[in-house]
């Protein structure tokens, strides 16, 4: 018997758990560094089923690494993500409207991590059940990676060794944009990625140039005030506009987008501003660009700490390498997404979007889901659309960092079609954000994806497990691309030289005197109740 057909039926016979986990993490919205209970919950699960885990991997509390062993074979990897994004709090509803008792800037899923991190999971756990009915050798090692939306983990973990003892890796996300849906990613992946905070201290305004030298309090009412810190956040914010628009130039080349970390302080008296804090996030396509452009940021800093009487301290978030193609994990993966099908959506899936369509004053569709999600196009295909609107010397385009198991291990990069609206005939303006939102919260609308996800992911460890031949095949253009593998004179070694960026002002849910999960910025280090 194949050894597809028990995979396909293990997931068939837990897609109700599968998609009951999702909602639980789907709910929980917990956002990057401060993702407590999602981890947990992981953890917690993996262990129950006889992984060893270790939590807190890679100095990360939020991180975890299980391993399987079923004896001597291949070490197999995937991960889960479960981080959410600030100001995306919606209800799994049809209409707009936040979680229940949070406000709309609380965390909420977007891509939605959560089904990520189950679809995943799925396939590991079906792997799982079928080496142990089939005494199959090999080993299986699932990541939790938090922080995704800031490249967070998967730095860390690389430059920790963590993914050195792999022999392949498989990469699921859900799609986000055309052609890449219900296919594999071929020869332009991912870009590099910088993420850099600069602090700004303003840690003695009674210097100021104009300050008073007669009163004794130092900074009287009469005095004027030296700029402080947030406007030297507002001098850097200005300045990063500027070299947005003057060196990354508008396109598909450049993307660099900005946060202001701190609510600064509330006073009013007539005192400076003591510190502030923005966040630069940079996608581009190759680490030389980055440096680059962190390079301009630096000169901006130092300029706007100058003008405002103000230190400025500059510390890092993330470094993540571009990505490395593997055809022939590519090819593997398709061909089992190619079995499974893509994702088909039922009739409660098709009401719940046609009520959704009817709520915001269109005409319901008959068919009100993209048709690109319920087909599938190969690689190759995907890759023929995909640069038709790139340069022909650009090599990466996007950015997320499960590009770090590509110069590890040959790695895989998977999109399956998640819900997205399609528009009635003669409309031109795109639907809302919050209806991507909310329909990974729906079951009936994100589950199919979940389930063929789970089977995709699953058919190719089998695969890769009883097929040596192409495992090896796999790990020779592993070989090539990098020049011999790890440490080979094409291999790009990690770039992570920072500790995991945890101590900063990363919003979170905290339980208060007022109930559970309010929404803030922590006042302090350990202003938190887990």
């Amino acid at each position: 018997m194949s050894h597809h057909d028990p995979i396909l039926q293990f997931v068939d016979q837990h897609m109700s758990e599968l998609s009951e986990w999702n909602q639980t993490i789907w709910q929980w919205g917990e956002t990057a560094w401060r993702e407590y209970r999602s981890a947990r919950f992981y953890v917690d699960l993996l262990r129950a089923r006889g992984f060893e885990v270790e939590e807190g991997s890679a100095g990360m509390p939020t991180a975890f690494c299980a391993v399987w062993d079923n004896g001597p074979g291949p070490t197999l990897g995937g991960y889960a993500e479960y981080d959410a994004i600030p100001g995306n709090c919606q209800a799994a509803d049809v209409v707009q409207r936040p979680r229940d008792g949070l406000s709309p800037w609380a965390g909420g899923h977007t891509d939605p991590h959560s089904a990520l991190g189950i679809g995943a999971l799925g396939g590991f756990l079906a792997a799982q059940d079928v080496m142990k009915a089939h005494n199959i050798p090999g080993r299986l090692k699932f990541f939790g990676e938090p922080a995704e939306k800031v490249r967070g983990s998967k730095p860390l973990h690389a430059a920790a060794g963590y993914y050195d003892d792999l022999d392949a890796a498989i990469s699921f996300h859900p799609f986000y944009m055309l052609p890449l849906c219900n296919t594999t990613r071929w020869d332009t992946h991912c870009g590099a990625a910088y993420g850099v905070i600069y602090t700004f201290t303003c840690e003695q305004p009674h210097t100021w140039m104009t300050s008073e030298t007669s009163s004794p309090i130092p900074a009287s009412h009469a005095s004027a005030r030296a700029p402080g810190a947030n406007d030297a956040v507002v001098q850097m914010y200005q300045s990063g506009k500027g070299l947005r628009e003057h060196v990354l130039a508008s396109g598909v080349n450049w993307s660099m987008n900005e946060v202001i970390l701190n609510a600064g302080q509330a006073t009013a008296d007539n005192q400076s501003a003591q510190m502030a804090q923005i966040m630069y996030f940079i996608r581009v396509p190759t680490v030389e660009m980055a440096e680059h452009v962190v390079r301009g940021l630096d000169h901006f800093a130092e300029n706007a700490a100058a003008l405002t009487h103000c230190k400025v301290k500059r510390d890092w978030v993330a470094k993540s390498r571009p990505g490395l193609p593997n055809h022939v994990m590519a090819e593997l993966t398709y061909r089992n997404l190619a079995q499974v099908g893509a994702p088909q959506f039922g009739f409660e899936a098709i009401e719940l979007a046609q009520q959704i369509q009817k709520n915001l004053g269109l005409a319901p569709m008959d068919k009100p889901y993209l048709p690109a999600i319920e087909s599938l196009i190969e690689p190759q295909e995907a890759e023929r659309l995909l640069r038709e609107i790139l340069p022909p010397n650009q090599k990466h385009f996007t950015s997320d960092d499960y590009t770090e198991y590509s110069w590890h291990a040959p790695t895989v990069r998977l999109y399956i079609g998640r819900p997205a609206l399609d528009l009635p005939a003669g409309v031109k303006e795109g639907y809302p954000a919050w209806v991507m939102n909310a329909l990974g919260g729906l079951a009936p609308c994100i589950d199919p994806m979940i389930e063929v996800a789970s089977k995709t992911v699953g058919l190719t460890l089998m695969d890769l497990l009883t097929q040596p031949e192409t495992l090896k095949k796999a790990q020779d253009e592993f070989r090539e691309r990098t020049g011999g593998g790890i440490g080979g004179d094409d291999w790009m070694a990690p770039l992570c030289d920072y500790p995991p960026p945890l101590d900063f002002r990363w919003p979170e849910y905290v339980t208060t005197v007022r109930g559970k999960d309010d929404w803030v910025i922590p006042a302090r280090d350990g202003d938190i109740s887990i």
